[in-house]
């Protein structure tokens, strides 16, 4: 699965916010200078996470965007989805009854991709955008420390 700049670009905007933010409203031309993304494309992504009840806009002097809920309530699969990102790893379409292949049946791998996606999507929903703005995601795998040592799992004897 390969997320699009469209998620990622949401997601950076929405941790920038986030710490930037404070309870005051925050620019995109801020956001866009901050991050290195263009205002148009963070226009474009804001319209839609405010569509979403994401972000709330305060207009005149001053304005910007506010989070609409606590940053801790916000989960990255939200603001994904926000965007219109599919959280997916097969080809098919989600729901339909036939696979992605040209008789219209799936292929043998298909449960494993189906399954490989519904873990991404369970462990963005755990994420929220005050554990990514806090330093709080790397090493809840259990594979990487967070200070950077390597520590491989323990092989089942």
């Amino acid at each position: 699965m390969k997320l699009s700049t469209k998620g990622r670009y949401a997601v950076m905007a929405m941790c920038d916010l986030t710490a930037n933010g404070r309870g005051r409203p925050v620019s995109l031309a801020d956001i866009a200078e901050r991050q290195e993304i263009s205002l148009s494309y963070l226009e474009q992504l804001f319209a839609k996470l405010r569509r979403g009840g994401l972000v709330k806009s305060v207009r005149g002097p001053g304005g910007g965007y506010l989070l609409a809920r606590e940053a801790e309530a916000t989960r990255i699969a939200d603001i994904i989805l926000a965007v219109d990102e599919p959280i997916r790893a097969t080809r098919c379409m989600p729901g339909q009854p036939f696979g992605c292949r040209s008789n219209q049946t799936r292929c043998m791998t298909h449960d494993l991709w189906e399954e490989l996606g519904n873990q991404i999507y369970l462990y963005l929903s755990s994420v929220s955008v005050a554990d990514v703005v806090g330093r709080r995601v790397l090493g809840t795998s259990g594979l990487i420390q967070p200070e950077g040592d390597y520590q491989p799992p323990i092989a089942a004897q």
